[in-house]
C-alpha cells in the first residue's frame, strides 16, 4: 500500500481535477469552489481506476470525495447498479444517497436507491425492478436482496465501503465479507474507516488491488475562547430577516458572514448595506487589488462587515473580529472550524453564529459530533427586544449629537421656524426632524412575530388551507389539496409520501405539489383529474406500516395537530423522482415515450397534461 498524507490545504480547483462537466456545473451551483485535502486525493486516485484506502472521519468531505469521481463512471445507458455503497446505519445510508443524488442533478436518467431495515420491502423491490444505476445500504438489507436475487451485482463497477471501523464495532463485519465476496473481479474499491484495526486492514489485504493510502489530519478542535450557537431559521427570506435583527441587537466589532456561493456574498452584502450596515463582499471574482483595498478598509475600521465565501477568506488575519456568522452552513466540520477560528484571535473572545435549517439538522448533529462541543441554540431576538433597544440607540444618538457635534446653525434655524410659528411646539418641531431623519423606514418592527423555523407547541391545532397551490412548471394543471392519514407520530417525511404515490400511482413526480407534515395528518397537491382506480390503489398503500387513507381535504376535516417536529411545507415539484421503464408517464416533453405518447398527454391547448397509471387496486 503506498500512503500519501495530506497535512496541507489544497491549492487546486475542482476543474482541475478531471471531472465531467455535468458533475463541474452541480458542483459550481451549490457553491463547491475547492477540494478538500482529503477529496482532491481520493478523486484523482479514482479517476485513474485505482483502489483506496481513505482514513478520515465523518464530516471531512469524504461523500463527496468517492461519490464524484465513481458517478463520472456510471454508464447511463446501462438500467442495472454500476455503484454499490455500503453504509452502517439507516441515517448514513440516506443521508449519503441524498448526497449522491444532489451531485448527479446534471446526469440525466441517473437513479440512486437506499436500502435499509425497517423500510417495506415493496418500497425497495419497485425501483429494483425498474433498474437504479447506485445503491446505498446497510449491510443486513443488502445481503437479503443479494440472496433474493432481487439486488444482482453483475454489472457492478463500483464498491465503496462506509465508515468500516463503525461496521465493525456493530458486528457486521461477516456480512460485509459475504457481500465483497460476491461483487465482480474486475471492480473498483473504496474503504473508509476513521481507525484501522487489524480487522479491517485483514479485509482491506484480501478484496482491494494496490490500494493507496489517503490519511487526512483534520483540525476538529474549537478554540475555548470562541462562544458558539445556532439558530433555527426556515427559507432564505427569513434568513436574511434573522440575520438582520441579530446584527441590531448585537455589539460587535468586525464580523465575517460566510456564504455558499459567490453570486450570494455580492447579493448579501448589497441588502447589508440598504439597511445601513457598513458591509462589502469578497469572493473569487474579485481581483486582488480589490480584495487588498476591501481587507484594508475591513482592518481599518471603514467596513464592519465582510460576506466571503470560504475559499476568498484563505489567509484572512484580523484580530478585531469579534463575530463569525454561517449565513450557510458548511459541507463538513473542517470547514465550520476553519471558518469560525477568524475570530477569538489574538487572545480576545469570539463568538460563531450557526444559521441551520430543519433538514440542515444533520449536519449540525455531525460537526457537535466531530468536533466533539455542544453548539447552543439560541432564540432570534424579538420585536419588542429590537424596538426598545431602537428607541435606547434614539435617545443615545440625540444625548451624544447634543454634546459633541456644533448645533449653533440649526438653533438658529429652528429659532427662527418657531417664531414664525408660535403654535408650534418645540417637541412638535423636533419630532417633525426626527421624522425626517427617519425616512421611510418605519422606527419600529411588526409586534407580529414570524415564526423563523421555531416549533409550535405541541398539541397546538392550525386550520390548513383547502386550497391547493399550482405546479410551478406546469400551472395549467388543475390541482387539488389531499389529506392522507399519516404525519409526525408515524415519523413520516415527505419524501416518504413523494415516494409511495410515485411509485403506486406510476405518476413522475414533477406532478406532486406541495407536501406539509403535521402531527396527525399530512397532506399533498395532486393534479384533479386522478382516476378512481388510482385513488383507489392510493388509499390502501402502505407508508411506515400504516395506510394513507387518501381523502380531499375540505373544510370539515382540515384541523391539523401541530408538534414539535413539524416538517412544515416542502415543494417537490421540481424533483425527478424515477425513471419508469415499463410503460408509466413520466416527465420530458413528448411524455417520455416518444412523439405519439407525447401528443396523447397534452390538453386541447397543447399543454402536457399528467398520465396516470390504469393499475388494478392491489388485494
Amino acid at each position: 500500500m503506498s500512503e500519501q498524507n495530506t497535512n496541507t490545504a489544497s491549492p487546486k480547483k475542482f476543474s482541475d481535477l478531471g471531472l465531467s462537466d455535468s458533475i463541474l456545473g452541480v458542483l459550481e451551483s451549490i457553491g463547491y469552489e475547492t477540494p478538500s485535502p482529503i477529496q482532491e486525493q481520493c478523486i484523482t486516485h479514482l479517476l485513474n481506476g485505482e483502489d483506496i484506502i481513505g482514513q478520515a472521519q465523518t464530516g471531512t468531505g469524504k461523500t463527496a470525495a468517492f461519490a464524484l469521481p465513481l458517478l463520472d463512471n456510471i454508464d447511463l445507458s446501462l438500467n442495472a447498479p454500476q455503484l454499490l455503497i455500503l453504509a452502517p446505519t439507516r441515517e448514513l445510508a440516506i443521508q449519503v444517497s441524498e448526497a449522491v443524488q444532489t451531485y448527479a442533478r446534471g446526469m440525466k436518467g441517473f437513479h440512486v436507491l437506499p436500502i435499509y431495515g425497517g423500510q417495506s420491502y415493496d418500497i425497495q423491490l419497485r425501483p429494483l425492478k425498474r433498474g437504479v444505476h447506485c445503491v446505498v445500504g446497510t449491510p443486513g438489507r443488502v445481503m437479503d436482496h443479494i440472496k433474493k436475487g432481487t439486488l444482482k451485482l453483475d454489472k457492478l463497477k463500483s464498491f465503496v465501503l462506509d465508515e468500516a471501523d463503525e461496521m465493525l464495532k456493530m458486528g457486521f463485519i461477516d456480512d460485509i465479507k459475504w457481500v465483497m465476496e460476491r461483487i465482480p473481479e474486475q471492480r473498483q474499491i473504496a474503504l473508509f474507516s476513521a481507525t484501522m484495526p487489524s480487522v479491517i486492514k485483514r479485509v482491506a489485504e484480501e478484496f482491494l488491488n494496490k490500494p493507496k493510502v489517503v490519511k487526512v489530519k483534520t483540525k476538529t478542535e474549537t478554540a475555548t475562547n470562541i462562544e458558539q450557537k445556532y439558530c433555527l431559521v426556515g427559507g432564505l427570506s427569513q434568513k436574511l430577516d434573522a440575520l438582520t435583527r441579530i446584527l441590531e441587537v448585537i455589539e460587535f466589532d468586525a464580523m465575517i458572514i460566510f456564504a455558499r456561493t459567490k453570486t450570494l456574498t455580492v447579493e448579501l452584502a448589497e441588502k447589508l448595506a440598504a439597511r445601513g450596515f457598513t458591509a462589502e463582499a469578497i469572493n473569487g471574482d474579485i481581483q486582488q487589488s480589490q480584495r487588498e483595498k476591501i481587507i484594508n478598509k475591513f482592518k481599518k475600521g471603514s467596513i464592519d462587515i465582510l460576506v466571503a465565501t470560504d475559499v476568498a477568506a484563505r489567509g484572512l488575519d484580523v484580530p478585531r473580529i469579534s463575530h463569525v456568522v454561517n449565513y450557510d452552513i458548511p459541507q463538513d466540520a473542517e470547514t465550520y472550524v476553519h471558518r469560525i477560528g477568524r475570530t477569538g484571535r489574538a487572545g480576545r473572545s469570539g463568538e460563531a453564529i450557526l444559521f441551520v435549517s430543519h433538514r440542515e439538522r444533520r449536519m449540525l448533529n455531525n460537526i457537535e459530533r466531530v468536533t466533539r462541543q455542544k453548539i447552543t441554540p439560541i432564540e432570534l431576538p424579538t420585536a419588542k427586544i429590537i424596538n426598545e433597544k431602537r428607541v435606547n440607540d434614539f435617545k443615545k444618538k440625540i444625548t451624544e449629537t447634543i454634546s459633541n457635534r456644533d448645533l449653533s446653525v440649526f438653533e438658529k434655524l429652528v429659532g427662527e421656524f418657531q417664531e414664525a410659528n408660535e403654535e408650534v411646539t418645540h417637541i412638535k418641531i423636533a419630532a417633525a426632524l426626527a421624522h425626517i431623519a427617519q425616512g421611510n423606514e418605519p422606527l419600529f418592527l411588526s409586534e407580529k412575530e414570524p415564526s423563523f423555523g421555531r416549533d409550535q407547541k405541541p398539541g397546538e391545532e392550525k386550520i390548513v388551507p383547502v386550497q391547493a397551490n399550482s405546479l410551478k412548471n406546469n400551472p395549467q394543471i388543475p390541482m387539488r389539496r389531499y389529506k392522507v392519514a399519516v404525519g409526525n407520530n408515524n415519523n413520516i417525511k415527505p419524501g416518504n409520501i413523494l415516494g409511495a404515490i410515485a411509485n403506486e400511482a406510476d405518476m413522475d413526480s414533477e406532478f406532486i405539489g406541495s407536501i406539509q407534515i403535521f402531527d396527525n395528518f399530512s397532506t399533498v397537491d395532486l393534479p384533479d383529474e386522478m382516476p378512481k382506480e388510482t385513488f383507489e390503489v392510493l388509499k390502501k398503500t402502505i407508508v411506515n406500516g400504516n395506510r394513507l387513507n387518501i381523502e380531499a381535504l375540505t373544510e370539515e376535516n382540515n384541523k391539523a395537530t401541530v408538534g414539535g417536529s413539524n416538517q412544515g411545507k416542502r415543494n417537490f415539484g421540481r424533483k425527478k423522482f424515477s425513471k419508469d421503464s415499463r410503460g408509466g408517464y413520466k416527465g420530458s416533453k413528448d411524455g417520455g415515450r416518444g412523439d405519439s405518447r407525447g401528443k396523447g398527454n397534452r390538453d386541447d391547448r397543447g399543454n402536457r397534461k399528467p398520465k396516470f397509471s390504469r393499475s388494478k387496486p392491489k388485494k
